[in-house]
């Protein structure tokens, strides 16, 4: 079973897609767009770790992708 979750805040969207990790549990693949003010943008990773539950990957999936574009919007880093 793969699970996913989508956040959309207008301007941008999170989105986290589970999938089974190849040493066990679940991980997950990130995606993050942006289309206003902004020139339009995207960016996907896989997250840095495995979990034993889907529904924890998936969360923990967009609680990353939501601070990954808050630090983009921050000005922390130019990708």
């Amino acid at each position: 079973m793969t699970l996913t979750g989508t956040v959309n805040s207008g301007t941008w969207i999170v989105e986290a897609v589970t999938a089974p990790a190849p040493q066990g549990g679940f991980a997950c693949r990130i995606s993050i767009t942006q289309s206003e003010p902004e020139r339009p943008f995207g960016h996907a990773f896989a997250h840095h770790r495995s979990f034993d539950t889907e529904a924890a990957a998936v969360l923990d999936g967009l609680r990353e992708g939501m601070l990954w574009a808050d630090l983009k919007n921050l000005h922390a880093f130019h990708v």
